[in-house]
């Protein structure tokens, strides 16, 4: 079977997955691919195509996604079939590049604790029995990446390109998929992102904010097992 490469969302490593793993891996390889050592997309992209499988299926969550379209966009021969799940295809909005600023000054002072507590991850998930593990593990997953990687990543969030033609050049099996409850990747941006693709499947969760992976793995996965197998 086709390797399956999943790239995490900013400061998440592959514990995000850890759900998917466990249903994938028993039938076909799967990576999980670090997006922590470049501060542009196109670095990081270029990195991780650096070590993948010659040919692979990619799944890319938040930052993740937004990898996962870079990838496409320099290797579209390579990728077989993709998936964006709570992503965004668009460049940064100055709005939005402006509150990082502050927010990287502060991780720079020592405060990434501070930062992922007040001005994250409140953002992240709907009112899942599991909230509060889930929000602990985030935690422990920024905390284990670091200041570094924090502001890597800000930073190449901001300078991000965006992707509207990618995904219209796109000719593959694709996968859109949404937590309902995202506010941080709307459904909108996933409706975008369906339409610019030709003939992608776009799936909305219930009951998920921006993490579906871990709020309702088993529907999440179900929506995966479809797009692995057309």
């Amino acid at each position: 079977m086709t390797p399956l490469v999943l790239i995490p969302g900013m400061m998440c490593d592959a514990r995000l997955f850890e759900p998917q793993i466990a249903a994938f891996s028993g039938r076909r390889a799967v990576i999980c691919a670090p997006i922590s050592a470049h501060s542009s997309v196109e670095e990081l992209a270029a990195s991780v195509l650096s070590y993948a499988p010659s040919r692979f299926a990619m799944l890319g969550l938040s930052m993740g996604g937004i990898v996962a379209m870079e990838i496409l966009r320099q290797a579209p021969n390579r990728v077989e079939r993709i998936a964006l799940l709570d992503t965004n295809p668009l460049a940064e909005q100055e709005a939005v590049r402006a509150r990082r600023l502050p927010q990287m000054m502060a991780v720079r002072e020592g405060r990434l604790s501070s930062v992922m507590r007040d001005e994250m991850k409140p953002n992240y998930l709907s009112d899942v029995p599991r909230k509060v593990a889930i929000l602990d593990l985030c935690m422990d997953m920024a905390l284990g990446l670091g200041p570094h990687v924090f502001l890597n990543q800000s930073r190449a969030l901001m300078d991000r390109p965006n992707q509207s033609e990618t995904l219209r050049n796109a000719d593959l099996p694709a996968l859109v998929l949404c937590g309902r409850e995202d506010t941080l990747c709307p459904v909108s941006r996933h409706e975008l992102m369906a339409e610019l693709i030709q003939d992608a499947r776009l799936e909305i969760i219930e009951g998920a904010g921006h993490l579906p992976t871990l709020e309702q793995p088993d529907k999440t996965n179900a929506a995966l097992a479809r797009w692995l197998e057309d």
